[in-house]
């Protein structure tokens, strides 16, 4: 089969880089801006043969794929920057074992952050495990790297980390691409005592693993995406996505100057940045995030007793901060040349109306805090939240969500707090995907010190945020196969909570009924607000404010705020986005609306 011409995004090409490389195994757990990486590999599967899942974490996912690698596999794993965390533990000792198959972590970076806890920078994590880093500049790069870093991995028999952000990630780029699909036979795994990280076997392997970190070097100082141009003893070392920006800002600026692209930022080759900087009177380093290329920089020019002057993040220059584009650099180019910038003037149109976060109409995250809310009337309620689409629910008016900090820290949170605020009642809300991935420790826990808390499991029947992707509790696999159902209220009971109910949080009575008895219930209780998420169905009834009846006190507006709900001249009016739900019939107070059969 030929080459066909083909526009991709980033994650895309990434996922048709795996394919040329002839991987084996996908594995991954979603998170924005990495999610499409896997999804498309996901849908390849079925036609090629090769093994794709999401996984229920990322350590998980690291961990099937790891031993897939040490099979003879080559294997791939997908996850956004903060899922390293979770992943880190076995990554960090994957690299003193090695591998024998290519393995390939594909872990997006989130400058800005956009839609992340954080802005870390996973290049910095490459360090620490001594792991080689590649960082691509474009999806074009993307693919080629992918297929760069499967063999890289194999020779190196070590892990290899792809690290694109967000811009590289969802942008999209025409490229070349052979849909022919050739893997190598996998040989199996081997018994080897090298496979048993004993801790006599990790002090010889650390000291393998230093000693190939020259290799890694040099190797990396042979790829194609690393490369110099020289106009000048005046010069500028961009990295990734950064080197974009670089070029446009020259030719906005009409400069000529020397330019070191970095597609391989730890371990940094030495002699292609030495050669550069020993041709250069002053640099300026220009990178994303954390100075890890300029650190390096840094210091190859002090052991090679190089005088020049170095500047970027260090020295205040460049922002350590957030994600740049050219308005950003341009400026900080322009001084560091010492040439006038003139910021070009933009026609905009009038700014948007302001708009704070906000749930989807209909959704059934929204019915399940209101339930809460209301059956914690009189109660010194403290309500912490977790990763995912009800982290919306800080909001007014809901303003349900008082704590989030990281995959299924809701629950424990709520342990803390209920041990040093006795007369509070804790409320852990958590989602469906976000409780098999790392709510289960936290509610064991709870059992095992009992903990008074609630545990709401917000069960939407999918992973909704990242882009409605299945998990454990709905029957289906990354390939769209039957599978088993994991009963999220069962796996509850098996924990050991002795109060367990699942209900429809659109049944308001029901649940009203059930969040009071789990509020006042002694010991942990878990309570299963199951609906499916609105993007899922298609609405077969909506509802309209019967303006005769309407007194106008605002009660659905006020409780529900959904954004269905429009200004009117004669009162709140229901627009065309209503999904049918009911929830600000059963909230309104005058029998003001009714439902209207499509």
């Amino acid at each position: 089969m030929g080459l066909q011409l083909k526009i991709l995004s980033g994650n895309e090409a990434i996922a048709y880089g795996a394919l040329e490389a002839g991987l084996h195994v996908a594995t991954g757990y979603p998170g924005t801006p990495s999610s499409e990486v896997l999804g498309t590999l996901a849908r390849l599967a079925p036609e090629y043969g090769f093994y794709a899942e999401w996984s229920t974490n990322e350590k998980v996912a690291l961990e099937v794929a790891a031993g897939a690698a040490l099979s003879g596999a080559r294997a791939l794993v997908t996850m956004k920057q903060v899922g390293l965390n979770v992943a880190a533990d076995a990554l960090m000792t994957l690299a003193y074992l090695g591998v024998v198959g290519g393995l390939v972590l594909v872990v997006a970076d989130d400058p800005g952050p956009h839609s992340s806890q954080n802005e870390q920078d996973t290049r910095l994590f490459g360090r620490f495990a001594k792991v080689p880093v590649l960082d691509p500049a474009t999806p074009r790069e993307a693919k080629a790297m992918t297929v760069f870093a499967f063999d890289l991995a194999e020779r190196l028999q070590l892990p290899v980390i792809l690290r694109p952000t967000t811009r590289v990630s969802h942008v999209c780029q025409e490229m070349d691409v052979c849909p022919a699909y050739r893997p190598r036979p996998v040989e199996g795994f081997r018994q080897d005592p090298r496979w048993v990280c004993m801790p006599s076997l990790a002090a010889q392997r650390h000291v393998w693993l230093n000693t190939v970190q020259e290799q890694v070097a040099a190797l990396l100082g042979e790829s194609p995406f690393n490369f110099a141009t020289v106009a000048g003893e005046a010069g500028i070392i961009a990295c990734g996505v950064s080197f974009n920006y670089i070029r446009e800002a020259l030719r906005l600026l009409g400069q000529e100057v020397s330019v070191l692209k970095i597609g391989t930022p730890y371990p940094l080759p030495e002699k292609p940045v030495v050669d550069f900087l020993r041709r250069m009177k002053r640099v300026l380093v220009v990178e994303e995030l954390e100075p890890v290329v300029e650190d390096q920089v840094v210091a190859m020019a002090w052991r090679h007793g190089l005088r020049l002057s170095i500047a970027g993040k260090r020295d205040g220059t460049v922002p350590r901060e957030g994600e740049f584009d050219v308005d950003r650099v341009a400026p900080i180019v322009a001084a560091f040349l010492g040439v006038p910038y003139r910021q070009i003037p933009k026609t905009l149109p009038p700014p948007l109306p302001r708009r704070g976060p906000v749930l989807c109409a209909g959704c059934p995250h929204r019915a399940s805090f209101y339930i809460f809310k209301e059956a914690a009337q009189g109660m010194d309620v403290v309500f912490t939240g977790d990763i995912g689409c009800y982290t919306l629910g800080l909001a007014p008016p809901l303003e349900a969500v008082h704590t989030c900090l990281c995959m299924g820290a809701g629950i424990g949170m709520a342990a803390g707090i209920h041990r040093v605020n006795p007369g509070k009642k804790c409320v852990a809300f958590i989602g469906d995907s976000t409780f098999f991935h790392a709510g289960l420790p936290g509610l064991i826990n709870a059992v095992y010190n009992r903990a008074e808390i609630v545990v709401v499991v917000l069960d939407n029947r999918t992973t909704a945020m990242t882009g409605h992707q299945p998990h454990p509790g709905t029957g289906r696999t990354a390939t769209g196969g039957e599978t088993a159902v994991v009963d999220i209220a069962s796996l509850a009971r098996a924990c050991g909570v002795t109060y367990v109910r699942e209900v429809d949080p659109f049944d308001t009575d029901t649940a009203l009924v059930t969040a009071s008895e789990a509020l006042r219930h002694s010991g942990p209780a878990v309570v299963v607000m199951k609906s499916p998420c609105t993007k899922l169905v298609k609405p077969i009834t909506r509802y309209r404010v019967v303006t005769e009846r309407c007194v106008g006190c605002e009660e659905c507006i006020r409780k529900v705020g959904c954004p269905a709900f429009l200004p009117g001249a004669e009162g709140p009016v229901i627009g065309s986005d209503c999904t049918g739900c009911g929830l600000c019939a059963a909230v309104c107070p005058a029998d003001a609306i009714e439902r209207v059969t499509e």
